[in-house]
C-alpha cells in the first residue's frame, strides 16, 4: 500500500545529478502542490509550485517555521574529495549538513527524511569517503526519530554532468561493460542512472515499509 497525499515538498541539492532529476519529477508530481528547494544561490528552472529559498547553510536557525507543513525532506546532497578540496570540507558537505538538516526536518514536524548515501557506506571502513557516508547515516538514525527515515545506496551514477570529467567518463563505460557480469553481492555496484534513483526515491517516500538502507538493485526496480 502506498500513500499519495503529499502536499509540501523539501528537496535540498536541486542542483545536482540526483536532485535535479528529483525536482523536475516532484514539479510533474500531481500529488506535490509546493516544492520548496533550499539552495545556496538562485535556480533557473521557473515554476508555480516552485519555492526558492535562498539557504546559509551554516545557520539553520529560523527555517523551522518556513518549513512548516512540509511532509518530506529529500536530501540530495554530496560532493566530491576532488571538488572539497580538504577531508575537513568534504566532511563539512556530507557528513555535517546532513545532520543540520536532519535536526531541521525534526524541529520542522517534518515525518519523512529520504537522504541519498553511497554504495560501500560504512561508519567503521578504512576508506575515508565511506567512513564518513555510514557516519553520516548512523547518527542521524541514532539522533532524530522520523515516520519514515531511509537512505539510498546507489552505485556509480550515470547522467549527464555539468563538467567533463574524463577520468570519470572512461570508469563509466568500463562498468557499463562489466554490467552484465554483476551478479549476486556485485550486482549493488552496477551502474545506475540519476533518473532511476531520483524515481525511487520517491517510491520509497510513498512506501509504507520501515526499510532503512536500499542499495543499486533495489532502487533500480523502485525506479522502473
Amino acid at each position: 500500500m502506498h500513500s499519495n497525499q503529499l502536499k509540501i515538498i523539501v528537496l535540498v541539492g536541486a542542483t545536482g545529478l540526483i536532485g535535479s532529476r528529483l525536482l523536475e519529477a516532484l514539479l510533474t508530481d500531481v500529488t506535490v502542490n509546493k516544492l520548496i528547494v533550499l539552495s545556496r544561490r538562485p535556480l533557473e528552472r521557473k515554476h508555480p509550485k516552485l519555492e526558492l529559498l535562498i539557504t546559509d547553510f551554516h545557520d539553520l536557525d529560523g527555517y523551522a517555521e518556513k518549513l512548516s507543513g512540509a511532509g518530506i525532506l529529500y536530501c540530495c546532497i554530496g560532493t566530491t574529495m576532488r571538488k572539497a578540496g580538504s577531508k575537513e570540507t568534504f566532511r563539512e558537505v556530507d557528513y555535517q549538513l546532513p545532520l543540520k538538516l536532519a535536526e531541521l526536518a525534526s524541529k520542522a514536524g517534518i515525518k519523512k527524511f529520504i537522504a541519498v548515501s553511497s554504495v560501500g557506506a560504512d561508519p567503521s571502513g578504512t576508506n575515508f569517503y565511506l567512513r564518513t557516508k555510514g557516519e553520516m547515516e548512523r547518527d542521524i538514525t541514532a539522533s532524530f526519530r522520523f515516520q519514515k527515515l531511509a537512505f539510498l545506496r546507489p552505485s556509480m551514477l550515470l547522467g549527464p554532468r555539468t563538467e567533463f570529467r574524463f577520468g570519470e567518463r572512461v570508469g563509466q563505460l568500463f562498468m557499463i561493460l562489466l554490467s552484465p557480469f554483476m551478479r549476486g553481492r556485485m550486482a549493488r555496484y552496477k551502474p545506475i542512472h540519476d533518473f532511476t534513483v531520483a524515481k525511487a526515491m520517491i517510491s520509497i517516500s510513498n512506501s509504507v515499509n520501515n526499510q532503512r538502507v536500499y542499495e543499486s538493485p533495489e532502487l533500480e526496480w523502485l525506479g522502473k
